[in-house]
């Protein structure tokens, strides 16, 4: 028993580190585009695809919901809170650690874009890929995609049904 309990006191732990490390990076990052690009013309990496170039997003993806910023610093609230919950429910074993992982990041990008909602009223984003217009994002941005790509995996073709049934919020009646 107490071994199972030092293994959730050391999931909850690397959680709490990888998300404060990744949040930091994202930070670092932040930074670095408003010390290198703010003001400047975009830095192109790859002529008519991939350029860094520095923008205020006060609203959310494609521009959309402009200047509501107590509504992005509630939902991210909320999605942590939801994580977790979910995290809390996940089985502490090898088998969920792709959920877990993806948790941390999806934890870590909320965090990282609600810092720069709170501290600054907008979200410093600077990867621009010009070849198809895409709206300019930031690390956080990443972090959260990268982890809804892999939960969506994780479940369509790795994890069984029954296996998900830790989530469910119904009692199990035997």
């Amino acid at each position: 028993m107490e071994d199972k309990k030092n293994k959730v006191i050391k999931s909850y732990l690397l959680a709490v580190v990888g998300c404060i490390f990744l949040t930091l990076f994202d930070q670092f990052t932040k930074w670095l585009a408003v010390v290198n690009l703010k003001n400047q013309e975009p830095f192109v990496l790859i002529k008519g695809v991939f350029k860094l170039e520095y923008l205020e997003n006060r609203g959310a993806a494609f521009g959309i919901m402009q200047n509501q910023q107590l509504f992005f610093a509630v939902t991210a609230i909320l999605i942590i809170a939801v994580i977790f919950f979910m995290y809390g429910r996940m089985p502490h074993t090898k088998r969920f650690y792709i959920l877990r992982i993806c948790a941390v990041m999806v934890s870590a990008g909320a965090i990282g874009n609600l810092i720069d909602r709170l501290r600054l009223n907008y979200v410093v984003d600077f990867f621009y890929f010009e070849a198809i217009d895409f709206p300019v994002f930031n690390v956080a941005d990443c972090y959260v995609v990268l982890a809804c790509i892999g939960f969506a995996l994780s479940v369509l073709f790795y994890y069984k049904e029954e296996e998900l049934k830790v989530f469910s919020l119904k009692k199990d009646k035997k």
